[in-house]
């Protein structure tokens, strides 16, 4: 349980992060497969189901409350080597995928191909986008907005879940990532220090969100589940892409001025710890 608790850790904090994905996560870490399953086959399957589901929920709640914190600091004070701390984690499971792949027992073709270069495509091509996006939408609580945030919970769990596609860059290009992150962090500020009155603000933005979210993954998983049984080379193939360009997008929405000999050298460090960490968890 304890594994499964710092697997959801390590997706939690991915998803709030622009440029990594939460899929990609738990594809590296040996889990998606089975996280799939899991909530697709809820209800046939609710006691085995519900012992995968709670301690991964509980570890990303635990990861986007408490170290969404630390991962903020990090990234003010050392963003080059945690962005290559997050790269080590996402290539770490590369070796995993490629197996899977060639289980599969058939050979690669012009398809197959054409799926990883439009995944690969997808993944560069949202972070060249998003890379400029710096507002937040403007929320006023009411029917229109509370609408608007359940589909945009839908949008977003649809990219929290598919490898390589990351959840908070699309959030970022909609202009709704600096909403979200800061009402999360103005719930958790007020239910710690009793302010009511900011509790119920952030519980009117974050309720209507979740509940898109959860929905959204529901369906999104169903469809995920299908690919799996119908085409599974295609859908690793097409896993692969968004795995191979979520580096190349993490470095592209990131301050490239940051980038130097020291920052470069230190971050190897990182990257290579997060490779260790990443193979460990998957096992």
């Amino acid at each position: 349980m304890l594994k499964e608790i710092l697997i959801g850790m390590v997706i939690g904090v991915a998803n709030i992060i622009p440029g990594v994905s939460g899929g990609t996560m738990a594809v590296t870490l040996g889990i998606y497969d089975k996280l799939i399953h899991a909530v697709t086959h809820l209800f046939k399957e609710l006691k085995e189901s519900m012992k995968l589901i709670i301690p991964i929920v509980i570890g990303a709640v635990l990861g986007i409350g408490v170290l969404s914190f630390v991962i903020k600091f990090l990234f003010v004070q050392f963003p080059v080597q945690t962005n290559l701390l997050f790269i080590g984690l996402i290539i770490g499971g590369l070796p995993i995928i490629w197996n899977r792949l060639k289980a599969t027992g058939k050979s690669i073709g012009a398809g197959h191909l054409v799926a990883f270069v439009a995944f690969f495509a997808l993944v560069v091509g949202m972070a060249m986008i998003g890379e400029a996006e710096g507002g937040a939408a403007d929320i006023t609580l009411n029917a229109a907005s509370i609408i608007k945030l359940f589909l945009v919970g839908v949008l977003a769990s649809a990219t929290m879940i598919i490898p390589g596609v990351s959840g908070s860059m699309v959030l970022m290009i909609i202009g709704y990532y600096n909403t979200i992150i800061d009402t999360i962090t103005l719930f958790i500020e007020s239910t710690l220090s009793g302010n009511i009155a900011g509790m119920i603000q952030g519980v009117g933005v974050l309720m209507p969100f979740g509940i898109g979210v959860l929905i959204g993954i529901a369906i999104i998983a169903k469809l995920i589940e299908i690919v799996f049984v119908k085409a599974p080379n295609y859908a690793y193939c097409a896993i692969l892409g968004l795995i191979i360009a979520s580096p190349i997008a993490i470095i592209l929405m990131s301050d490239l001025s940051r980038y130097n000999v020291v920052s470069i050298l230190t971050g190897l460090v990182t990257l290579a710890l997060g490779y260790f960490v990443a193979s460990k968890l998957a096992e």
